[in-house]
């Protein structure tokens, strides 16, 4: 090893040169893994982020609708607001709203007489139950979803209460088709 008079460490020129390359190789290394540890991490969370703030927007353009949506509430639905939605029926449109205090399932429907009958049979209660000219759903929930209630036919209707938690059913029924009557229900439970 020969030494450089230039240095006042004594060491020679080559042997510096290469400490000095190893020297910044390694720490561009580090720089190198300092950044794929912190940057595709981040990355990570930058896209995971997006499409969860895609997926909440999706979702509050569901819920956020107001009033009926075509289509028959889903099983777990008719299950929990105790809505048996009888076979057959058709024009069936449903809504649910939750909030803190009350959960509310909307659903409106038409079928036969048969059907009726299945229906208000299920729920505990008869065809002797509905009451003419009796419109139990309150205004505030006709707003939600858009019912009036002064078309043509007989129109009928009950409350059936249960103890909580089990829902309490709001229903009027218009017969203005022989036949296939036209039935809306609300049912509310507590949480």
């Amino acid at each position: 090893m020969t030494n450089d008079p230039g240095r006042p460490d004594g060491q020679g020129g080559a042997h510096s040169g290469e400490d000095r390359r190893h020297m910044i190789r390694r720490r561009a290394l580090t720089l190198l893994i300092i950044v794929l540890l912190i940057g595709i991490p981040a990355g990570y969370l930058v896209i995971s982020a997006n499409q969860s703030r895609a997926s909440g927007k999706d979702k509050e353009a569901k819920y956020s609708a107001t009033g009926l949506t075509e289509g028959w509430p889903s099983k777990l639905q008719r299950r929990i607001y105790q809505v048996p939605v009888p076979h057959p029926a058709w024009w069936v449109a449903s809504y649910e709203t939750n909030n803190w205090k009350t959960s509310r399932l909307y659903v409106e429907f038409e079928t036969s007489d048969a059907g009726l009958t299945a229906f208000l049979t299920s729920m505990g209660m008869s065809e002797k139950d509905l009451k003419k000219d009796r419109l139990p759903i309150n205004a505030r929930d006709r707003d939600v979803t858009g019912w009036t209630f002064d078309g043509p036919g007989t129109w009928s209707g009950l409350v059936h209460k249960q103890k909580d938690p089990a829902p309490t059913h709001d229903v009027v029924v218009n017969h203005d088709k022989p036949g296939y009557p036209r039935v809306y229900v609300v049912a509310r439970t507590v949480p």
